[in-house]
This record gives structure tokens, C-alpha cells and sequence, in this order.
């Protein structure tokens, strides 16, 4: 349906989609905060499993689709470009927190957990583009064990943060996470995961929608689908974690900003999971340029820069950030520079 359209009106649905993902987004900010208060599960919780699953609804959606239409490339690169471009976002906010380094300010051992697992997690690909080219019923081993390593490292994270081994040292600049009391009247927890849910839906049909639209600017415009998958179609599904970043970091928790952009990387990853299923001819490792393979090493590189980051807590540095901060966006400019030369 949308290869009949005419180009402006395939740019118009981007857009469009582009809207609702961002619009979305924002509303999810406020309800993950209520949430992790009510549960008792904490921001960094919260915010690395329910809101980053719900923000990342239609990036899943865009590498499903991309693989079903034979387009593995493009599959490929939305869910490894999206874990680099999020985790750029959180580089900017840190330059937006100015008090104090924001990872030295949002000290949390389930962020540092997180950031290992999605370490490990971005490092089975590579086994998997290494190795040799195997499959079962045309999915890779590697696919299944992407799921398993990542609900083991939800369960360890939240083992973590109920009983953990070691603490951050307090420092005057670290921000606790204190849970609200409920208003009278307020929405139950039931209600609000309801809210919840319908904003999730509405962000995977935007998905879909930039999936479709964002192969046939590939196809009209003579643009690789690496590049569309990698700075287009992840960029723009990943307007939600910037703005969710935002918004949290502006309501001074921080331990959602930087849990929810963690944790929703550690799922992005399971859109090579999805999408390996969903691409038939075979194992969708194999079927991908080194272009894709570049942007998956990059978010490795960005996301090990941001777990030292995280442990050694640098209350300022460059700029008035810490180290981690301008090695992410460092990183993410040189990547983008050579995707765009090339």
C-alpha cells in the first residue's frame, strides 16, 4: 500500500508516526514514575523494564516488519542504531543536568547491573556474525539465548535492588530515590497500567507506519537501508527515551532517566531476536552488510564508556559533565560521520 504513494505523502505518514511516538512518549514519563512509587520497585527499575519494553514498542515493530518485507539490513541496523542513538541521549541530558555530573547524581546499582547485562547482550551478535552460519528452522541458536540472557538479567536486577551486596557512597550530590505517597483520590495501579498499555499500542501502529514509510524512502531516495535503519527509523523510534529522558531528568528523577535509557537499550536488543524469527530465508546475522556490524560494535563501545561512567560516579568534568558523557557523544559524531561519507 504505502509503494503506491507519492513521496511527500510517504514523508507526510513519517512524520506523522514521528508525532505520535514523541507524543506518547512524554505521557509514559509521568505514568513510570507513579508506577515504580506504587510498586515499590524503584525508578531504576521501573524505568529499565516497563518503560523501556513500552518506549521501544515501535522500534520492535519497525525491525518486525522490515524482516517479513526481506529487508534484513534495515531490520538490523533500527534496533543497533537506536541502542547507540539512546544512549547519545542520555549524553545530553547530562549536559542539560547542570548541578552535578547526572550519573554521579543517580548512583544506582541496578543501572550498573543493567549496563553489564546489555554489555554481554550486544556481545552474542558478534558471536553469532562471527561464528558459522547455522540455523534452525531458519533461526539462529544465538536468537533464543538473546531472550534467556535478558529475563535472567531482569530477574538478577531486581534481586539486586532488593537485596544488594554493595551500595554507592552517598555524596551531597546524589539524588535517593524517594517514592510519592499516593493522593487521595489518585489512579489506582490498575489504572494506570491501563493508561499504559493503550499508549504502548498506539506506539507500535507508529511503527509500523514508520517501517513501511521508512523502506520506501529508502528505495526513492537511493539511500542504503543500513543508513535509514541505522539514522532515520532508529533515531525517530527513539524519540520517545530522549524526551522520556528529558521529561524525568526535569522531574529530578534521575534514576528513571538512567535506568529507563538502559534498560530500554537491553530490549532494543531483543529486536535482533524478533526480527531473526521473522526473517525467513535464513539467519538474519548473516544476511547483513558490515555497515550494520559497525553500528553494533558502536553501541557496545558507547555503552562499556558509559559503565565505567557509572562506577566511577565523576562529579564534573568537560563542559561541566563527566568523561562518559563527552566519550558517548564523541563516539556517536565520528559514527555518524562515517556512515554519512561512505
Amino acid at each position: 500500500m504505502v509503494s503506491t504513494l507519492s513521496l511527500p505523502l510517504v514523508v507526510a505518514l513519517f512524520v506523522l508516526a514521528a508525532g505520535v511516538v514523541a507524543v506518547c512518549g512524554v505521557r509514559m514519563t509521568g505514568l513510570a514514575d507513579q508506577l515504580g512509587d506504587r510498586t515499590g520497585l524503584g525508578e531504576a527499575v521501573v524505568g529499565g523494564v516497563l518503560l523501556g519494553l513500552a518506549t521501544s514498542l515501535s522500534g520492535t515493530v519497525v525491525s518486525i516488519t522490515a524482516a517479513l518485507d526481506d529487508r534484513p539490513a534495515l531490520a538490523f541496523a533500527n534496533g543497533v542504531g537506536g541502542i547507540a542513538a539512546q544512549t547519545a541521549f542520555l549524553a545530553l541530558a547530562d549536559l542539560l543536568f547542570r548541578r552535578v555530573n547526572m550519573e554521579h547524581a543517580a548512583a544506582d546499582l541496578s543501572s550498573v547491573v543493567q549496563a553489564a547485562l546489555l554489555c554481554l547482550l550486544l556481545s552474542l551478535p558478534l558471536l553469532a556474525i562471527t561464528g558459522p552460519e547455522v540455523a534452525l528452522w531458519g533461526i539462529h541458536p544465538v536468537s533464543p539465548v538473546l531472550a534467556v540472557v535478558y529475563v535472567l538479567g531482569v530477574r538478577a536486577t531486581a534481586k539486586v535492588r532488593e537485596a544488594p551486596m554493595w551500595r554507592p557512597v552517598a555524596t551531597r550530590d546524589t539524588r535517593v530515590d524517594a517514592p510519592e505517597t499516593a493522593q487521595a483520590g489518585s489512579a489506582g495501579i490498575g489504572a494506570l497500567l491501563a493508561r499504559f498499555a493503550v499508549l504502548a499500542l498506539a506506539m507500535g501502529l507508529a511503527g509500523w507506519v514508520i517501517s513501511k514509510t521508512g523502506g520506501r524512502l529508502s528505495d526513492a531516495v537511493g539511500v542504503s537501508e543500513t543508513a535509514v535503519g541505522a539514522l532515520l527509523t532508529a533515531v525517530t523510534t527513539s524519540l520517545p527515551e530522549l524526551i522520556t529522558t528529558l521529561a524525568a531528568v526535569r522531574r529530578g528523577a534521575l534514576q528513571l532517566a538512567v535506568g529507563g535509557i538502559i534498560g530500554g537499550n537491553c530490549f532494543d536488543v531483543l529486536f535482533l531476536t524478533a526480527s531473526d524469527v521473522a526473517y525467513r530465508p535464513g539467519s538474519l546475522y548473516h544476511a547483513i552488510d558490515s555497515d550494520a556490524v559497525f553500528w553494533l560494535v558502536v553501541g557496545l563501545a558507547m555503552t562499556a564508556v558509559l559503565l565505567l561512567g557509572l562506577i566511577v560516579r565523576e562529579r564534573r568534568g568537560i563542559a561541566g559533565i563527566g568523561f562518559e558523557s563527552v566519550g558517548i557523544l564523541g563516539l556517536y559524531a565520528l559514527a555518524v560521520t562515517v556512515q554519512t561519507v561512505r
